[in-house]
C-alpha cells in the first residue's frame, strides 16, 4: 500500500490507474479501472480533416480552397479510411492553429461537410503524385512527384482471366474521373493560376465550375482487390417493395455494383460495394434524401473496406435473399471503357429515358410493363424516330421523381418479349436530362435525340450482325 500524498486518499500501486471516490469524507475503491486520457496532440504544422456528412465530393481542390487563406498550405492529402479525411501540412505550426481556430466546427457547404480539425501527428506528407487526392504545392508546374511505375498486367476483368500485357491507353487505371456538373451548390473548383475564391468568399469572382461529365472515366473493379471507400450504407428503405435487385437497378446508374447486403439487425438498411470510391461519391450526391414512396433514402459512406461473401443470407419479406453478387453481372453499365464512355450520370428526374426496346413496341407493351412490376406507370410515353430497325428508345415522364425512382427499380432490366427475336429485350432505363416533355406526339428534347443518335450509332458498330435485345451493348 503506498500512500498517495495528503487528502486522505490511498490508492493500490498495481500497475494500472484505479479510482478512488470520496463519500461523506470515507474514502472506497470504485473496482473500475481509470482509462487514461489522452493527452491533446501537441501543436503541429500538419492538420488531420474530418470531413462529417461528406454529401459533395471532397478533393485537393476543395481543401486547398478553404485553407490557404489562413496560411501557406505545402502538401495535401485526402483519403476515406475512415470516412472521409485530408491531412494538410502548413508552412507553419502558426498557420494551421489560425486554420483550426477558423475552420473547425464549420460546414463547407450549407448543411453538410462540417469539419473537425485536429493537429496531427506526423511531421511531414509524402505525396507520389499530382491528383485530385494529393498535391505537393511546393513543387512547380513542370516538376512533378515521382510517378509509381505502371502495373506489369491488365486488369484480369478486362482481359477474361487472362495475363495481358498492360495497356499504356489508360495509364494506371484510366483518366481521374471527372464530377459531373449537379444542380444546386456546385463543389468549388480551384485553379492553380491563381484564380478561383478570392476574399469575396464562395461564389465570388473567379469561379469557375467542373466540367460535365461526359468524359471518360476509369475503369472500376470488379471483383478485383477491395478498394478503400467502396462500401456505402443505405438507409430508409421499404422492404415490402425493395430487394436486392431493385436496389442494384437504382445504383447501377451511377457505377458497378459488386455486391448488395440487407442488414438483419437493422430493418430498412442495406450495406452496397460498389466498384470504387467514386461510384459511391456519384450514389451519394445523385440519391441521398430522395422520397421512395413513404420513405426517404439516405446514403453515407461506409467505414467498411469490402462486404464479405454471405453463405446463407436470410430470405427478405418478399422470399428473395438478402445478399447478393453482382460481379460480372451483365447489367452493370461501367465495365468497358466504351460502355463507361457512352452514360450520361443524371439526378433522379420525374423524366425517364428508356432504350433497347423491340423497334415496334407500343405504348400499351410499355405501360404493361409498369403495371406488371406493380408500380404506377407514366403518364406520357414520347418514342424517338427510329434510326435502326433494332430497337426502340423514347422519354417516359412521371408525375414526381418518387413515381419515376419506384419504376427504375422496379423495371430497370425488365424483359419484353418480341415475335421473332430469339431472345427477350431488356429495357434499360435512366434518368434524363430533360425536365419535361411534350404531350404524346411531340418532339422529345434535343439533348436526348443528339444522346440517342449517338448511342445508336455505336450500337450498330459494336453489334454488326446481331439480333436481339440480350446481345445489345450495355450504356
Amino acid at each position: 500500500m503506498a500512500y498517495n500524498g495528503g487528502g486522505g486518499g490511498k490508492r493500490l500501486c498495481t500497475g494500472s490507474e484505479v479510482d478512488v471516490e470520496r463519500s461523506n469524507g470515507n474514502n472506497f475503491m470504485s473496482g473500475e479501472p481509470r482509462r487514461k486520457r489522452e493527452l491533446p496532440a501537441r501543436p503541429n504544422h500538419i492538420l488531420l480533416y474530418t470531413i462529417i456528412n461528406p454529401a459533395y465530393p471532397i478533393t485537393v481542390d476543395v481543401i486547398h480552397t478553404i485553407s490557404s487563406p489562413h496560411g501557406q498550405v505545402q502538401r495535401i492529402v485526402v483519403f476515406k479510411k475512415n470516412g472521409v479525411q485530408a491531412m494538410v501540412e502548413f508552412e507553419s505550426v502558426e498557420s494551421a492553429t489560425r486554420a483550426k481556430e477558423a475552420l473547425h466546427g464549420c460546414d463547407i457547404y450549407s448543411g453538410c461537410c462540417t469539419l473537425k480539425i485536429e493537429f496531427a501527428k506526423p511531421e511531414r506528407l509524402n505525396v507520389f503524385k499530382n491528383d485530385q487526392d494529393s498535391w505537393d504545392y511546393t513543387l512547380s508546374e513542370d516538376v512533378q512527384p515521382t510517378q509509381r511505375s505502371a502495373p506489369l498486367l491488365q486488369s484480369p476483368q478486362y482481359t477474361g482471366g487472362r495475363p495481358q500485357p498492360y495497356n499504356m491507353e489508360f495509364g494506371s487505371g484510366g483518366p481521374p474521373p471527372m464530377m459531373k456538373e449537379r444542380h444546386g451548390p456546385p463543389p468549388p473548383h480551384h485553379p492553380r493560376d491563381g484564380r478561383g475564391y478570392g476574399p469575396e468568399g464562395y461564389g465570388g469572382e473567379g469561379f469557375v465550375p467542373p466540367p460535365p461529365m461526359h468524359h471518360p472515366m476509369a475503369p472500376q473493379n470488379q471483383g478485383g482487390p477491395p478498394q478503400q471507400g467502396a462500401v456505402m450504407m443505405v438507409y430508409g428503405l421499404d422492404l415490402n417493395t425493395v430487394n436486392a435487385d431493385r436496389l442494384f437497378n437504382l445504383c447501377c446508374l451511377y457505377g458497378n455494383v459488386v455486391r448488395i447486403k440487407f442488414l438483419k439487425t437493422k430493418e430498412g438498411t442495406a450495406m452496397v460495394q460498389m466498384g470504387d470510391g467514386v461510384s459511391v461519391e456519384r450514389c451519394v450526391q445523385n440519391l441521398n434524401n430522395v422520397t421512395v414512396g413513404d420513405y426517404t433514402l439516405t446514403l453515407a459512406f461506409s467505414k467498411q473496406a469490402y462486404l464479405s461473401e454471405v453463405m446463407n443470407p436470410y430470405p427478405l419479406p418478399d422470399k428473395s435473399p438478402s445478399f447478393k453478387d453482382y460481379v460480372g453481372n451483365k447489367n452493370n453499365r461501367f465495365l468497358t471503357p466504351a460502355s463507361i464512355h457512352k452514360n450520361r450520370i443524371q439526378p433522379p428526374s420525374k423524366v425517364v429515358h428508356f432504350f433497347n426496346t423491340p423497334p415496334d413496341v407500343s405504348d400499351e407493351q410499355l405501360l404493361a410493363v409498369f403495371h406488371e412490376y406493380g408500380v404506377a406507370p407514366p403518364h406520357t410515353v414520347s418514342k424517338f424516330p427510329l434510326k435502326s430497325e433494332r430497337s426502340s428508345s423514347g422519354l417516359m415522364e412521371f408525375q414526381n421523381i418518387s413515381q419515376s425512382v419506384m419504376a427504375i427499380m422496379a423495371c430497370n432490366h425488365a424483359t419484353i418479349q418480341h415475335p421473332g427475336a430469339k431472345f427477350p429485350f431488356v429495357m434499360k432505363l435512366c434518368f434524363s436530362s430533360s425536365r419535361q416533355i411534350g404531350q404524346k406526339g411531340q418532339a422529345p428534347a434535343k439533348q436526348d435525340r443528339q444522346n440517342q443518335d449517338r448511342q445508336n450509332e455505336r450500337q450498330n458498330q459494336d453489334r454488326q450482325g446481331q439480333n436481339n435485345g440480350l446481345e445489345h451493348e450495355y450504356y
